[in-house]
Parts: structure tokens; C-alpha cells; sequence
């Protein structure tokens, strides 16, 4: 177990608010992991807006606290270290998954699929973190974690597009400022929408608050929601860009028993044109044009020409996850498609379980609530909301109209900063946010070919949370740790 000086100290550092204002109540705790002696604070940062009436400025008003959780490495030059701002996606979900998951000198030992940690579960220590290369800032969205308005305060203010944006970029500032980090390489990793929210803050916190970046890292990021939603209006990206997926999760469950899965895979995608023409072209297929697409994608898909025809060819991603599996009475996970479990009953059309979620969120809870009372020291008797719907709906007010789509926030970033450099990381089971979606978004990023140069793309053979996987965990963060050195400009 890390070492730890039983010292806790409470420290507020909000100097523009009166006693009876709301403050902030971090904890600073001592710590060590083999070399690294570091230093780990967690609370509540207070963020505020500017008041004015009349013309008149009125001050600065308290508006949420922040919950964050920071490492940073002991007696470190702050002008050569790199900092990190890590959170998670949802929208609702807390930083956890990325903390205790991967990144942080802690970790819970979950297991992995068919080898489940069964409570109480247990903490290690992770001694491949990425606080080898780079401090860490966990940051809890509002109504996240320990994340709450203050008195008097709405919370629908924070969950949507903007208002997540700017509350979080809100954070990033205040804790540059008084860390004096502004002249620390400074990166972004965020995982699903995370993606979202990291792609769409490289843009503002450069053009809007003068903050550049070294790196953005994103984790099975949804940069395209028209790529990952099955709309309504019969967009036609997301099912050829599934395709792939549903082979691999037909491989990883032995319905391909005399196939290579990167062979599977490369016929899947060699598909997508002509799956995509056929699509397109509706009523106009002839008979023998449908007639081939619907056998081909039933071989892929490893389902019957019947449901796939039945399905008018597009296999709508929590209805395949019912229906893969239904011969042996199990339903497939979501976000990492090699879980699965049972169900109420075989009749549902579309998955009414996530067994994902039912294998790992126990575990986490479990974890973090014993972390940060027991080693980090700071007591809150709030509900540490690990991932929570009360955030929903989430407005999406500026997309009106349209798809919700950032890949030209990122485009912009990385046009305004040539030496933002971009890390992307997929898991081949991820049927949430599959490779090839991520795969079309990134290659229709807004940028100069020799840009280009400047992204690179990482693939493991996991799924959504690529981390639960032993072999994935140390490849990724090896991954990572070199993409924070390489890309610091040190």
C-alpha cells in the first residue's frame, strides 16, 4: 500500500468571496509509490461569475463546487512538469472510471470479463500511472461526484453543451492560475463524451481564455453523434461503421470459429461502400442488390438473412446486442460487447440490461467511496455520484438543427495551434463508440494534410473502458505516458 503522512491539511484558496460565502475544502495528503513522492488534493473548488448590474460591476458570485481530485509530484520544477485535466463522459458521469480505472497511482483491481472481482473488491497500488510523466487533475462535473450547485443555485444551468463546456474550462483556468502552471505543458484526456468535451475545449480554452495546449488524449471519444446515434431521420453513417463490430463481437463469441478476427474485420470494412450505396439507394436497389447485402451482413454479423431482412438491413446496435446471444439466453454488454449476462426474459427487442455496467460499477463505487475517506482523507457525506441521469436531458441547444458534431472544434484548435498533437485510443469491442466510427470522424477532421502527422491512433483488443483488460491497462498507459514525453516540447 503507498505510503501515506497522516497530516491532513484544510486549505481555501477562494480569496474573492466573504466568510459567508461558500469555500473551498480541499484535504492535502503525503504519499509515495516506489520512486514518486507526490502529493494528493481532493475537495471542492468554488467557481463564480462575474455580476453586473447596470452597468456596474457587482463582483464575483458563487455559482457551483467542483469536486477535483489533483497529484502532483513533489518538489518538481512546475515549468518543466506537465499537468493533466482528466474527466469522464456521460454526460453524468463522474472522473472515476479514468482515476481509479488507469490513470491515477491507485486503482482498483476489478478483474476483467469472466474473472470478476467479487465484493469487497480491493485497491492496489499502480505503479505504471501516468503520474510518471505528468501531474493529474480529476475533475468531477457539476452534479457529478461531489459536484453541486451552491444554495440557491439551479444545476440545469451546467448540464448541456455550454454550460458543461464552460464551468469545466472554469476549473482548468482557476487551477492553472493558482498552481502557477501557465508555463507547464499542459494536456487534455477525456473518455465518450469526455471526447466530446476535451475536443471541444482545445478550441476554447485557446481562443477564448489564451491557453495552449501541448495534447488532447481522447478515449473512445464521440466526436460525431450522427456516427454512434441510430436516428430517427435514417441517417446512413452508423450502420456500415457498426458492421465491423458486430463481426468482432461475433468472433470474440465463437460464431466464427474458422476466421481470423483481423481478416473478419478487414472484409467488414471493405463492405461499408457498397452497404452505404445500398442504403442510399432505398426502393431503388433491385431485388438482387438487396438480396446479396442482406446475406452478406448476415454472414458478417453472424445473425440470420431473416432478422436481417426483417431489420430492412440496419441492425440497430441495442437490438443486435439482444439478439446475438439470444440462442444461448444471454444478452452482450454495450460499451464492451465481450460482457454478457442474463436477461427477464428472450423476447426483448432490444438489450433491457447492460451487463457491462453490472460487472464494473460496484466495484468503482465501492472503491472510491473507501479511497478518498480512508487514504485521501476527506470526509463529505453527500452522495458521490459515480454516474447519475439527473443530468438529463442534456441540452444540446447550439446543435440545433443539426448533428452534434465537434470534430470542427477540433479542427479549429489544431489549425490555430500547429503543435497540439492528438492521441486517440479505441477499443476493438467497444460497441458504444466503435473503431470505425472514431476512425470516419477523425479523417474528416477540417485540417492541412501535414497536420496530419500530429494524430495518432491507438487500438486495443477491449472494449469502451479498454483499461479492464490487464494486457490493454499497460499497453495504454505506456501508450500515453510516451505521447505526454514526446509531446511536451521538453
Amino acid at each position: 500500500m503507498s505510503d501515506e503522512t497522516k497530516n491532513s491539511s484544510q486549505n481555501s484558496e477562494t480569496n474573492d468571496v466573504k466568510n459567508d460565502k461558500p469555500t473551498d475544502d480541499f484535504v492535502t495528503t503525503h504519499h509515495s509509490l516506489g520512486d514518486l513522492n507526490y502529493t494528493a488534493t481532493t475537495g471542492r473548488m468554488v467557481i463564480s461569475e462575474e455580476v453586473t448590474e447596470e452597468e456596474k460591476f457587482k463582483g464575483r458570485k458563487p455559482k457551483a463546487e467542483v469536486s477535483i481530485t489533483s497529484y502532483t509530484l513533489d518538489n518538481a520544477d512546475v515549468k518543466q512538469r506537465p499537468v493533466t485535466f482528466a474527466f469522464n463522459g456521460g454526460p453524468g458521469s463522474s472522473s472515476v472510471w479514468l482515476h481509479l480505472g488507469v490513470l491515477g497511482p491507485r486503482r482498483v483491481n476489478s478483474g476483467d470479463v469472466g474473472a470478476m472481482t467479487p465484493p469487497p473488491y480491493e485497491i492496489v497500488d499502480n505503479p505504471e500511472t501516468l503520474l510518471n510523466a505528468s501531474d493529474l487533475v480529476f475533475i468531477d462535473p457539476v452534479s457529478t461526484g461531489y459536484s453541486r450547485p451552491v444554495e440557491e443555485e439551479k444545476a440545469d444551468p451546467y448540464h448541456g453543451f455550454q454550460g458543461d463546456l464552460e464551468s469545466v474550462a472554469e476549473v482548468i483556468r482557476l487551477w492553472t492560475s493558482r498552481h502557477q502552471r501557465w508555463m507547464s505543458p499542459k494536456f487534455l484526456i477525456g473518455e465518450s463524451y469526455g471526447g466530446t468535451r476535451a475536443a471541444a475545449l482545445s478550441d476554447y480554452l485557446q481562443s477564448t481564455l489564451g491557453m495552449f495546449l501541448n495534447g488532447v488524449m481522447l478515449i473512445a471519444p464521440a466526436l460525431n453523434l450522427e456516427t454512434l446515434y441510430f436516428m430517427a431521420d435514417r441517417s446512413n453513417l452508423p450502420d456500415p461503421l457498426f458492421l465491423p463490430l458486430y463481426a468482432a463481437t461475433a468472433h470474440y463469441h465463437g460464431l466464427h470459429p474458422d476466421r481470423e478476427l483481423d481478416e473478419l474485420v478487414a472484409e467488414a470494412r471493405d463492405f461499408a461502400d457498397e452497404y452505404t450505396l445500398i442504403l442510399n439507394k432505398g426502393h431503388r436497389a433491385t431485388e438482387a442488390e438487396r438480396d446479396a447485402a442482406i446475406h452478406k451482413i448476415a454472414s458478417l454479423a453472424a445473425v440470420s438473412p431473416d432478422y436481417v431482412d426483417r431489420a430492412n438491413l440496419r441492425l440497430e446496435h441495442t437490438r443486435f446486442y439482444a439478439e446475438i446471444l439470444r440462442h444461448k439466453r444471454l444478452v452482450t454488454g454495450r460499451l464492451d460487447t465481450r460482457f454478457t449476462g442474463p436477461a427477464d426474459n428472450y423476447i426483448h427487442e432490444q438489450m433491457s440490461t447492460e451487463p457491462f455496467f453490472a460487472a464494473t460499477m460496484p466495484a468503482y463505487t465501492a472503491a472510491f467511496n473507501h479511497y478518498i475517506r480512508a487514504e485521501l482523507e476527506y470526509a463529505n457525506d453527500q452522495n458521490y455520484r459515480i454516474l447519475t441521469g439527473d443530468v438529463h436531458p442534456w441540452s444540446y441547444k447550439e446543435f440545433e438543427g443539426k448533428s452534434v458534431d465537434v470534430t470542427d472544434r477540433l479542427s479549429s484548435a489544431m489549425r490555430a495551434n500547429p503543435f497540439l498533437k492528438v492521441h486517440v485510443a479505441a477499443g476493438r469491442y467497444d460497441g458504444g463508440v466503435p473503431v470505425e466510427a472514431i476512425n470516419y470522424t477523425m479523417d474528416h477532421l477540417l485540417i492541412p494534410d501535414s497536420y496530419r502527422e500530429n494524430i495518432e491512433f491507438k487500438e486495443y483488443p477491449a472494449g469502451h473502458m479498454m483499461y479492464l483488460h490487464d494486457e490493454s491497462r499497460s499497453r495504454q498507459l505506456a501508450d500515453l505516458t510516451d505521447f505526454v514525453r514526446r509531446s511536451s516540447n521538453r
